[in-house]
C-alpha cells in the first residue's frame, strides 16, 4: 500500500465512528471474527480500544492484520483503522494509484 492510499483511507476514516471495542478480554477468537466479518461488509473499520484493555493498540494492529489478513492504516492513540480489499465491486473502495 503506498503512502498516497493510505492518506486516502486515513482521511475516509476520520469521519467514522469506531464499529468495534477491544475490552480487557483482549483478543479473543470471537473477536478475530467479528473484525474479519466487519471487513468483509466495510472494507474500512476503525477499532476502540478500552482504557481497561492493557495491551499495546499497536502489537493489537498487528496481529488483527495478520490474522484478518487486511492492512493496518493508522493507529492514533487507542485507535486502529484497517482496510481489507473487499470483493464486491459495487461497495469497493477506489484507491488512488
Amino acid at each position: 500500500m503506498t503512502s498516497k492510499q493510505r492518506a486516502y483511507l486515513k482521511s475516509l476514516a476520520m469521519t467514522m465512528d469506531p464499529i468495534l471495542q477491544i475490552g480487557k478480554s483482549s483478543l479473543t477468537p470471537e473477536f478475530t471474527n467479528s473484525v474479519a466479518e466487519a471487513l468483509a461488509a466495510r472494507e474500512l473499520i476503525k477499532i476502540n480500544v478500552l482504557q481497561n484493555c492493557s495491551d499495546d493498540p499497536r502489537t493489537l494492529a498487528e496481529v488483527l492484520a495478520e490474522r484478518t489478513r487486511s492492512h493496518v492504516v493508522q493507529v492514533i492513540g487507542k485507535k486502529i483503522i484497517l482496510y481489507k480489499e473487499g470483493k464486491d465491486e459495487k461497495k469497493k473502495i477506489e484507491l488512488p494509484r
